[in-house]
């Protein structure tokens, strides 16, 4: 018993499972430690500390130390066994998350091998290699997939369950551009755009992560948020790296607690502008929301008909992009 519980700390180290449940860590001072603040009690001054060496945690605030499986009992309000037990289906969950890591890798290895993938892109606006790289796009052909990744132990059953692969075995995203969909530094979904005549967007069955790229575009003093993936793309092959997506104009509450994370910065809402006007009716929404609580937020409109893809496919420069966000 006492080495499968060294094994499970081993392998779900304490300091990345507090990051990837957004424990916001900063080293302390040139000790190897962090600190933030606890997530066992309020507090407005950090007092947590984290040993990642020793892989224990103690607080200052209210005297409470252990290690992973301590900190879970605390937490979570377990018994030992309890979380011992939880623990061990977050780590089933970590078997699902190296799985879509390696499943996206092998995506991106495709990508310039089936020219109708990167005709695709072409025809989408999208042809800046360092942009397709820096998104980490890819493409799905069908039919090897399964082989792939049963080479690093994905059973069947655990693609099945997955979403990566049909009940027939056949690849769920099969001839679709993938995007990774990323929270915490982690893949925790993938996005496939169809370049045939099937539906044209497919997500998987799970979470659809954090705003694209938030790490990259959080630090600036304003962030463009656009609806799709390729309105991201083209707004960064045109220069504008502070562009990030929410995959969709409804955000979740992550995704909307990450825009709200500093009430400095400027937020430019530039959804699809559609017939219907459901893509500007949602913007004016979260502009409003944004509002209430202190971030602000314009909402930037294209010319009718238009979303950043099919503004710069049409001609659009950045300078006339820069004009809608001043008129904003």
């Amino acid at each position: 018993m006492g080495e499968d519980l060294e094994r499970l700390k081993q392998r779900l180290p304490l300091l990345e499972y507090l990051q990837r449940h957004n424990w916001t860590p900063h080293r302390a001072g040139a000790a190897q430690e962090f600190v933030g603040l606890c997530p066992l009690h309020r507090e407005a001054r950090p007092s947590f500390y984290v040993n990642p060496r020793k892989n224990l945690f103690y607080c200052h605030g209210c005297g409470r130390g252990g290690d992973l499986i301590r900190f879970v009992e605390l937490f979570r309000n377990l018994s030992f066994r309890q979380s011992v037990a939880y623990l061990q289906r977050e780590m089933a969950t970590d078997c699902d998350f190296q799985l879509l890591e390696h499943a996206h890798r092998f995506y991106q290895l495709q990508l310039h091998r089936y020219p109708e993938a990167v005709r695709y892109l072409e025809e989408r606006g999208l042809c800046d290699p360092a942009c397709i790289e820096a998104l980490g796009i890819g493409y799905a052909p069908g039919g090897n997939l399964r082989r792939h990744l049963a080479a690093f132990g994905g059973s069947f059953d655990q693609l099945c369950k997955i979403g990566l692969i049909n009940e027939q075995g056949r690849d769920a995203f099969c001839r679709r551009v993938v995007f990774p969909c990323r929270q915490n530094g982690q893949i925790v979904n993938l996005y496939g755009r169809s370049i045939g005549s099937a539906f044209p967007h497919r997500l998987l069955p799970r979470s659809k992560g954090g705003l694209v790229a938030w790490e990259t575009v959080s630090h600036g003093s304003s962030v463009i948020l656009a609806e799709g993936l390729f309105d991201l793309a083209l707004l960064w092959q045109a220069g504008f790296r502070n562009a990030t997506s929410a995959i969709g104009t409804h955000l979740t509450p992550f995704q909307f607690q990450q825009l709200c994370d500093r009430r400095d910065r400027l937020v430019y809402i530039v959804f699809d502008q559609d017939e219907n006007q459901a893509g500007q009716r949602a913007a004016r929404q979260l502009e409003q929301r944004l509002a209430e609580v202190g971030v602000p937020a314009r909402v930037v409109q294209l010319p009718a008909g238009h979303d950043p893809n099919s503004y710069f496919v049409a001609g659009a420069s950045a300078d006339d992009f820069l004009d809608c966000m001043e008129r904003a």
